[in-house]
This record gives structure tokens, C-alpha cells and sequence, in this order.
């Protein structure tokens, strides 16, 4: 099977090219690098069915021979990142969602959305399953990655009624692991990041906001399913186990010696107040449930930064 992953090089992308690689694909990771490395992929880079392209899918997409399959996670995935490249993330939400789209039909291939749980924005109902439409602000500093994730879902259901094509969608809950970046933005590399540098451990709001963290092995196993499955609505994945943001912080914490205290600063607007998946379709349709648990993900996480924050020290 040859599949292209838009967004190859970054956070997920790069793990999803490598366990594509073990199951005997032939990939193509199409990235323009805007928000990731390609040394997320220098361990793919020399193998004989591994292939990279600089390429900017918002514009149009050139892949010579058969294609099976299309990937589509090119995006900005952080607050840091959509709030600095807001039209880049618009376009790559639409018009690269069309590119991505048009590649898979004119190869008759499948093809699989990269979706997100920002497309439930605030919820009013906790956890979130499929059958919610969300409760977003279009117009907030947020929305232009939750909209652009909407938009998508739309045209990708647009393209299975009108061509028949056959897509699959993914709404990724809150992911963590190796490879994500010191300067993400996110909650996670933020705490650990402040950690290392003896900064304090800044918690929006008072804390109390929940979410759920996924360990990124178990993501791409369960995205991988779903790439096998015959589902065409939306799927979610993501680690049910609510947690606090200021649990989390002190979760951390615990991981370093004469850790730095915790600070509190202004929630930002549009910040979800909870966001916890109801995973029981994908249980029921893809015999999936997470495997990692958060003392032993954040453990492997804290290590893969110490090194990282080494290297970058030493240069």
C-alpha cells in the first residue's frame, strides 16, 4: 500500500510515517515545515520505502504514480502556532483539506481526516461523543483552527455523498509523547519546559479546567485501526481519564528535583473549561482503548525533553 501523509514531519505525522512503515507501506510525508523538523524524520529518511517532499498542500498537490491512500494532518495544532499563522491555518483547514481530497480522488484512494476534539469548542455536555455538535465561537481567537477542523469534516463528508469517495475521520483528543516541541505552546511541553529552566509552572485560570491526555502510541493505534475500518463519520480517540490542569502541573512537578512553584495567570478567552472523549464507538467499532497510563507516558515524555533540552543547550 503506498500512502501520503500530509504534515509527515511533524508531532503525529512522523510517528504515524514510522508505524506505516513497520505494517509494509511505501510513504510519501508531504510538510512544508512551518510548525516542525525533518528531524523527526532522520531515522526514516534512509529507508527504501520512506520518501519526504517539501510541499505546501494549501496549494496544489503533484504526486506522480498510484496512491492508496491519503493522510491529511498538515496543520498547526498548538494555540502558540494557529494564533501567529491564523490565515495559514485557515487555508490548510480548507484549501488544503481540498488538495488533499482531490489528490485521493484522482488516485481512487481512501482517504482519512486528521481531525480534532476543538471541533466540540466549550462543551456543554462532558464527555464528549460523536453525535455532539459543539459549542464553538467562530469569530473567537480560537476559531480559527476549530472552524477550519469543521470546515474540513464538511467537505470530507461533502466529497463521500457527492463522489463516494471513501474517507474516514479522526477527532484527536489532547496527544502527548516524544517528538512534540520544547516551544509547542501546549500545556504539557510548557510545564515541562519551565521545569528545565527553573521558570514557574504557569496554570491558566485556577486550575480547575480538566483535560485528557493521550499517550501518542496509543493514538496512532487507534488511528490505524481506523485506517483499516469501513467507518466514514467521525471517530474519536484520546485517553478518557480526566484530569485537572493543575493536578497535571503538579504531576510534573514530581518528576524534577527543586521543581519550581506553580503560577497562576488569566484563563484565555475560549479556553474549554472540559474536554474528556467518550471513546465508546471507537471501543465498539475498532476494539480500541487506550493502553498507556499518565505516569508512564509522562515519564518516557520527560525524558525525550531532557534530552532534547540537552542537545539544545549544547548548541
Amino acid at each position: 500500500m503506498r500512502v501520503v501523509v500530509t504534515g509527515g514531519a511533524g508531532f503525529l505525522g512522523s510517528h504515524l510515517c514510522e508505524r506505516l512503515i513497520s505494517e509494509g507501506c511505501e510513504v510519501l510525508a508531504l510538510d512544508n515545515l512551518v510548525t516542525s523538523t525533518t528531524r523527526n524524520l532522520d531515522h526514516l529518511l534512509a529507508h527504501p520505502r520512506f520518501r519526504f517532499a517539501q510541499a505546501d498542500v494549501s496549494r496544489f498537490i503533484d504526486v506522480p504514480g498510484p496512491v492508496d491512500f491519503v493522510l491529511h494532518f498538515a496543520s498547526p495544532a498548538s494555540p502558540v502556532d494557529y494564533a501567529r499563522l491564523q490565515i495559514q491555518t485557515l487555508k490548510v483547514g480548507a484549501l488544503g483539506t481540498h488538495n488533499a481530497l482531490g489528490l485521493a480522488l484522482a488516485k481512487r484512494a481512501k482517504f482519512l481526516l486528521a481531525s480534532t476534539s476543538e471541533c466540540y469548542g466549550d462543551p456543554e455536555i462532558s464527555p464528549q461523543d460523536e453525535e455532539y455538535w459543539g459549542r464553538v465561537n467562530p469569530i473567537g481567537p480560537r476559531g480559527v483552527y476549530d472552524e477550519a477542523k469543521r470546515f474540513a469534516e464538511a467537505m470530507t463528508m461533502a466529497y463521500h455523498r457527492m463522489h463516494g469517495l471513501d474517507t474516514r475521520i479522526v477527532r484527536i483528543f489532547n496527544t502527548y509523547g516524544p517528538r512534540m516541541r520544547l516551544n509547542d505552546g501546549r500545556a504539557l511541553p510548557n510545564f515541562i519546559y519551565q521545569a528545565l529552566t527553573g521558570q514557574p509552572i504557569t496554570v491558566y485560570g485556577d486550575g480547575s479546567q480538566t483535560r485528557s491526555f493521550c499517550y501518542v502510541s496509543d493514538l496512532i493505534e487507534g488511528i490505524y485501526r481506523l485506517v483499516l475500518s469501513e467507518e466514514h463519520a467521525p471517530v474519536n480517540i484520546g485517553n478518557p481519564q480526566e484530569i485537572t490542569i493543575r493536578e497535571f502541573a503538579e504531576r510534573i512537578r514530581a518528576l524534577f528535583e527543586q521543581a519550581p512553584p506553580i503560577v497562576l495567570k488569566p484563563l484565555p478567552q475560549d479556553d474549554p473549561l472540559r474536554r474528556c472523549p467518550d471513546i465508546s464507538k471507537a471501543k465498539r467499532l475498532l476494539g480500541w482503548s487506550p493502553k498507556v497510563g499518565l505516569d508512564e507516558g509522562l515519564q518516557l515524555t520527560v525524558a525525550y525533553f531532557r534530552q532534547e533540552f540537552a542537545r539544545s543547550t549544547a548548541n
